[in-house]
């Protein structure tokens, strides 16, 4: 099965091809087929990644898998949520979003720091498919004073996980890729394709 990821984050396309390695799929990321990022409307993590998946389905004329993911601080009510890859203004500038967070973090104390990444993956058959298949994820946590470690993208650097006792940074790939909030809804979405 061929599947276009609706999304040019490179960051996002080695973690699921990794993830899907031993399914048979083949990702192909959608600037491949030079398609350009859809605009991001929606209201929810949901209706985002459907959008994403119908925008690169409708282009490419291939199945695509739209994931729409985000960080969602408590003290900051939610943020920065559907806005996690602008959060500073400009798509995709991690280090300016991480900047941003701790700043915006400051004083607060450990106790009142939980986070939690949130993804969703949409697979649509193709652009008018009627039930997409809709897969979650949710890593609790809490925002780190400073980043720490040196794997994973994004937010991963100032991300502790109370399970692991350490930062998503620190964290060697594989345990990232199985126990991430991408990992768990990769593994649903597994499920349902009957991928297991």
């Amino acid at each position: 099965m061929k599947l276009v990821l609706a999304s040019s984050n490179a960051g996002k396309l080695v973690e699921l091809r990794d993830l899907l390695g031993d399914t048979g799929i083949e990702l192909h990321a959608q600037s491949g087929f030079g398609v350009g990022d859809a605009e991001e409307t929606g209201l929810s993590f949901i209706e985002n990644a459907i959008l994403k998946a119908r925008h690169a389905a409708r282009a490419t004329g291939l199945a695509a898998l739209g994931d729409d993911s985000g960080l969602c601080v408590d003290a900051l009510d939610g943020a920065p949520g559907l806005y996690s890859a602008r959060y500073a203004g400009r798509h995709g500038d991690s280090e300016a979003n991480i900047d941003k967070l701790l700043g915006n973090m400051q004083g607060i104390a450990d106790d009142a720091r939980t986070a939690r990444f949130v993804c969703v993956l949409a697979l649509v058959r193709h652009a008018n498919d009627p039930m997409p298949l809709v897969a979650e994820g949710v890593w609790e946590g809490r925002i780190l004073h400073a980043r720490s470690g040196s794997n994973g993208f994004g937010y991963d650097p100032v991300f502790f996980s109370p399970a692991h006792g350490c930062g998503a940074a620190e964290l060697p790939s594989e345990t990232k890729n199985r126990e991430s909030h991408r990992g768990k809804a990769l593994a649903m979405l597994r499920e349902r394709l009957g991928r297991p």
